[in-house]
Formats: C-alpha cells, structure tokens, sequence
C-alpha cells in the first residue's frame, strides 16, 4: 500500500523536475529575505527575555519539561512509559541549557534553574532505553551532559561541582551501553527483527555526532572520561557516512545510497553541521576552515529548505525527506560549528542567523519545529535559546 501524499505527488518525471526546481527558488527567496538582515544585540536580549519567560511559565511542576500529552493523528513511536523518560530528560536537558545560557538574572529564572537541577538529580541516574526496539534515551544522555556542563559551570560551591561532575560520568557511561555494534549510536531499532542486548540497529551520523560533542563539552568542563575505543569507533562511524562535498547520509545504511534525496546536500544541511562540528573537535584535519565556510554559507542561503519543513506533522514528507524536527537541531549545531571559525566570520553569520531565530519566534515566546506530544516548545526553545546565547556573545566581541 502506498502512502496517500505520495499518490498525489506522484508526477511524470518531467514535472518533478520542474516542481523542485519552483520549490527550490521559493526556499530560496525565504531564505535570502532574512538570510541578509542583521540583528542588534538588544534585539537578541528582547527575544531571549521572552523565551525565557515561556519556559519559566511552562515547566512542570516537578522541574521537568514537556509529557506525553497533546497526541495527534500521528504520534512518533514511543514505547510505554520509558521512551516518555527520555522524550522529557531530552526536552528538559535542553530547556534547562536554554536558561542557564540566556543569563538572566531575574528571581523567577533562577528559581526555574534550581528546580530543574533538582529534577535532573533525581531523573537523569534512571535514564534506560524504553525496550530493545529504541534508544530514544540516547537523546536524554546529550542534552543531559549538555545541562550538566552547564550547571558545573555556573556552581560556585565546590560539592557541588564535584556532584554535577559525577552525575556525567554516569551520563557518559550510561551512554556507552547502548553503543550501536557498527559503532556510533542510533534511536531506533525496529528494521531487523533482531532483539540484541548491544544495539543492533540504525546508528545515524548525526544521533552519533551529538552525543560526542556533548561528552566533549564535558570533558573540557568537567574532565569526564571518555572511553577512546567507543569515540574511535563512534568517529569512524561518522567518517563512513560522509561523501567527498562533506553532505552526511542519514545512517549507517544509508552509506550504500549516497545519493537519495535525503542524503543529497540540502537534506544533509542539518545534519552536516552537527558532524562537522564533532568532527573538527575531535580533530579531524579534513573539516577545515573552508568546509564549515561552505556550509555555514549553504545553511543560510538554503535555510528555507528546512523551513518548509516546520511544522508539518508527517515526519520526512517535504521535499529531500525534510523533517520538521531538523529545524532548530540545525540552527543550534550552526552555531558549535561556525565557533570554529576566525572572530569577524562567526560576527557576520551571527547577526545574520539571529535575524532568522527572532523572526522565527512565536506569539507566546517559544520556538518549535515539529509536533511532538508536548516536548516541542521546550526543546525548540531551548535550542534556539542557546543559539542566540553564541549569537550575542559573538557580536558583542
């Protein structure tokens, strides 16, 4: 049985044609109509107050973000109750790591950190996989490492540094147990009716190139170890998944069909970000100074590629299998890549990704991407709080 949208947008090859190319031009002119404004460093502060606004008016009374409510025709798969446990350890991780880097000095941000680290205490040590068929938890144990980082560095009290900086180990550990057997981590485990204590599943170069950039953030901040073998492996993983124009395929799969549309590089805009970056960290010599001017320049050029796919509640149904829920992942990982770059090059690309993120945001102050139960205004806010964060710090440099 075929899908029903691809029914209706099945045309001669002719007229595809002719159709990507008029989306193309549209994502183009989107893109370059806020691509070449630039945004002022009160006009960042304004729309991160707001952001943080909305996150302290939508966090759980328990600390956390977001639950598994909000359900819609189509929901993402999630095994009961652990893919929940991570959906919200990762909304939170985010969420959390949004506040702590918009600095706002305010009583009730306060107040909303503290009970999210007291969340974070207790939920992050439990943090597993739902059942062999996910490793959603892969997310939790990130963005988790990411918050923790954070929450080291702004503690003055040294017991207290030394628990956030145990908590990562355990974080980092934890994550090392659901390493994929061809190296790497993936999310889902479902293809090949194989139920395995190591996941055997689907590593993706981008599930992959976010955990190790969290543990190294950890390691440069809390001097957590990382196991050589597991980021040797989990490198390489990524290396066999990169073409030669440094697009990235979707999954270790995928390698055999580096030129699906996903794979091609507007539907590897977001995800070569994010592996470049890890990459360049871990000091891989092919990603230059070059390859992330390329992309960075790709990014805001074609951004709305990606744009056409927020919202839309189908996962992969836009042209290149765009999902939603590439948007702000995209957005962010621009940032921890063009870090890398000379000052006056991360100054212009971040008034001009700021612009973006301001006219981007909702009435309400949040940012999302993607409908996912009521996880997504958190993690899009999150996201996009830590982007302006590096947006601000670099033009005010």
């Amino acid at each position: 049985m075929t899908h029903p949208i691809g029914n209706h947008l099945r045309f001669p090859q002719s007229k595809r044609r002719v159709f990507v190319r008029v989306v193309a031009c549209i994502a183009a002119s989107v893109a370059l109509a806020f691509g070449n404004e630039i945004s002022t460093a009160d006009q960042i502060d304004a729309a991160m107050r707001r952001g943080v606004d909305f996150l302290i008016e939508d966090q759980n009374a328990n600390g956390s973000w977001g639950g598994p409510t909000r359900t819609k025709g189509l929901n993402i798969y999630a095994p009961q109750p652990g893919a929940h446990h991570a959906f919200r350890a990762g909304a939170s991780g985010l969420a959390l790591s949004g506040l702590i880097d918009a600095r706002d000095t305010r009583d009730e941000a306060k107040a909303a950190i503290g009970k999210a680290a007291d969340w974070m205490t207790t939920e992050l040590p439990k943090l597993r996989r739902a059942d062999p068929t996910t490793t959603y938890n892969v997310w939790g144990h990130a963005y988790g490492l990411r918050a923790l980082s954070r929450l080291h560095r702004i503690e003055t009290e040294p017991s207290r540094k030394e628990h956030w900086a145990r908590l990562a180990q355990e974080q980092v550990d934890l994550a090392g147990r659901y390493e994929e057997v061809n190296g790497g981590w993936g999310y889902l485990d479902l293809f090949d009716d194989v139920t395995t204590q190591k996941p055997s599943g689907m590593p993706t170069s981008f599930t992959t190139a976010t955990l190790l950039l969290a543990m190294d953030e950890a390691r440069r901040e809390m001097a957590v170890k990382i196991s050589e073998p597991t980021s040797r492996r989990a490198l390489e993983s990524i290396r066999v998944q990169r073409t030669p124009d440094f697009s990235y395929v979707y999954s270790f799969d995928h390698r055999m069909h580096p030129r699906k549309d996903i794979n091609l590089p507007a539907g590897s805009l977001a995800r070569s970000q994010v592996c470049n970056a890890c990459l360049r960290a871990y000091g891989d010599a092919a990603v230059n100074d070059e390859v992330i001017h390329t992309w960075a320049k790709r990014f805001l050029d074609r951004e709305g590629f990606l744009s056409i796919g927020r919202k839309r509640p189908v996962p992969h149904e836009t042209h290149f299998r765009i999902s939603g829920y590439f948007y702000y992942y995209g957005i962010y990982y621009f940032t921890e890549s063009a870090r890398f770059l000379p000052k006056p090059a991360q100054v212009e690309y971040a008034q001009r990704l700021a612009a973006i993120l301001i006219a981007r945001q909702e009435k309400d102050g949040s940012w999302w991407d993607y409908p996912l139960y009521d996880y997504h205004q958190p993690y899009g806010t999150g996201y996009a709080l830590m982007a302006l964060s590096c947006c601000r710090d670099a033009i005010a440099e």
